[in-house]
């Protein structure tokens, strides 16, 4: 019988995980039925009744719906953004770090570290308003979630690869790589660079008032607020979902 010549496999542009590609994929499709389908006063009441908005925790009966709206708003936040650069640096930040995560701890592990990142920032925000100037604000936008990722995946991209040995073979074997303390990540000088970076680029867009004599209308707060927390989460996910985690 003659060979049958078979067809090279083809390996994909981007080895995104699924759960990026959706999350990616609602972000869009929020956005350009919004901007296709609403007029201004149609896109304020989305942000009313989606947005996060910390006025609502003490002065709730002033908006549509009260304080009701704070229940989901810490979450569906993350879904809306300012306009299309807005929208197109998340998805680019989300690709990167959001992938070595979804590799890791799969799609229950992402939807945990950006939800949960997501509220971290509207809390955060929240509490800094509480000693700002300007105690008003309307929070949109995926940056707390993408940066819970960040700080998820500085627990151990940095870490070296863990080599074990085939148990029948002896042939070394790639493991993955280990989940670092919060102590090691700031031993770590790669980690530890990126850190310091990553936090001083977002003080200094706190500072630009002062720097630079006018306000930027971004929330540096809840990427630190959404940062600390998927700092942490490594340290639960990999109890619970262990099986799940991939190098």
């Amino acid at each position: 019988m003659a060979d049958t010549p078979q067809e090279p496999q083809r390996e994909p542009i981007f080895n995104v995980p699924g759960v990026i590609m959706v999350l990616i994929g609602l972000m869009w499709a929020v956005h350009i039925a919004a901007d296709l389908a609403l007029d201004e006063y149609g896109l304020g009441n989305l942000r009313i009744w989606f947005a996060f908005i910390p006025d609502r925790l003490t002065n709730g009966a002033a908006w549509q719906g009260g304080a009701l709206p704070l229940l989901w708003t810490g979450f569906t936040h993350a879904f809306l953004h300012v306009d299309y650069m807005h929208l197109l640096v998340n998805t680019a930040w989300l690709m990167v770090f959001g992938t070595p995560v979804g590799r890791r701890y799969g799609t229950a592990g992402v939807l945990i570290v950006f939800l949960l990142g997501a509220l971290a920032g509207a809390i955060v925000q929240s509490i800094a308003l509480m000693f700002s100037v300007n105690q008003f604000a309307v929070l949109l936008g995926a940056s707390g979630g993408v940066s819970a990722l960040t700080g998820a995946a500085m627990r151990f991209i940095f870490e070296p690869i863990v080599v074990g040995h085939d148990s029948e073979t002896g042939e070394p074997v790639a493991l993955g790589r280990r989940t670092s303390t919060l102590a090691g990540v700031f031993a770590n000088s790669r980690s530890r660079t990126f850190i310091i970076f990553w936090l001083g680029l977002n003080l200094l867009i706190g500072f630009a008032p002062f720097i630079l004599g006018a306000s930027v209308a971004i929330a540096w707060e809840a990427h630190i607020g959404g940062f600390v927390a998927g700092l942490l989460l490594p340290s639960v996910l990999d109890r619970f979902a262990r099986r799940n985690q991939r190098p």
